[in-house]
């Protein structure tokens, strides 16, 4: 929920940046005060996408390798981090933007702040390290399930931990290993680069929400049973249904 929110939550400021700023060259040429902090803003919630995505990546593997951790006390510690720690670092960046008097909103096209991309860069680092480990405890308990159960098959082992990596993969955004470092615009691959770069940001919310939400089987449960209330379909008769069943029990 904290994750699809900040991805929400990063769509909604980055479509108002576009249309009240990029397309009013009067506003990036007064810079007014508002359109500085809208900047502000943005950089936040982007930084929470990572926050959440490395929240994620840490819940997932805490879960997993320890089994002893309370998961109620590991949800409000995420809680707290995944929301609070961009602060920091979006109070460095508004503080070094408002002492240069920089204008044009604060926009630039210049390399990345150093003070948001350390949080992304140990935000990815760290979840291709759990991505990692995670892959390494399933391939393990596969393998000891094979052997417990006969012959291992390396094949089916192999293809679990493909799947795996490949439905965590974009939860985590290891996407963003593709993209790490933006060429300059008179870079022959530029193009490429942005097109590469649109696709795997725009369409990760869409793949995490088909993986995780509509391929969901308790969701998909849920969906059928809103559409039967919707649609006005009755419900079978749960004593018809106990009755039934208690007298093929009987007959066994």
């Amino acid at each position: 929920m904290n994750l699809f929110a900040s991805f929400a939550a990063n769509n909604a400021f980055w479509l108002a940046w576009y249309g009240l700023v990029i397309r009013s060259p009067s506003t990036l040429s007064d810079s007014p005060v508002w359109c500085r902090i809208l900047n502000a803003v943005l950089q936040y919630v982007l930084l929470t996408n990572y926050t959440w995505m490395l929240c994620e990546g840490l819940y997932l593997h805490t879960v997993l390798v320890s089994a002893f951790v309370s998961e109620r006390r590991l949800v409000r510690a995420l809680l707290v981090a995944g929301w609070l720690l961009p602060v920091l670092p979006a109070i460095i960046y508004v503080s070094r933007r408002a002492a240069a008097d920089e204008q044009l909103c604060w926009m630039d096209d210049g390399p990345p702040r150093l003070e948001l991309a350390v949080l992304v860069c140990i935000a990815v680092v760290l979840n291709l390290g759990f991505l990692c480990n995670i892959v390494r405890v399933l391939c393990t308990k596969l393998r000891a399930g094979g052997a417990a159960g006969g012959a291992a098959r390396p094949s089916a082992t192999a293809l679990h931990a493909l799947r795996a990596t490949c439905l965590l993969a974009p939860l985590l955004g290891l996407q963003y290993l593709l993209t790490p470092f933006r060429p300059d615009r008179t870079a022959s691959w530029w193009l490429v680069y942005e097109y590469i770069s649109a696709l795997t940001i725009s369409l990760q919310g869409l793949c995490v929400a088909v993986l995780y939400c509509f391929c969901n089987g308790e969701v998909l449960a849920q969906l059928r049973r809103r559409w039967r209330v919707l649609t006005f379909r009755p419900r079978a008769n749960s004593t018809t249904n106990t009755t039934v069943s208690v007298s093929r029990l009987l007959e066994r």
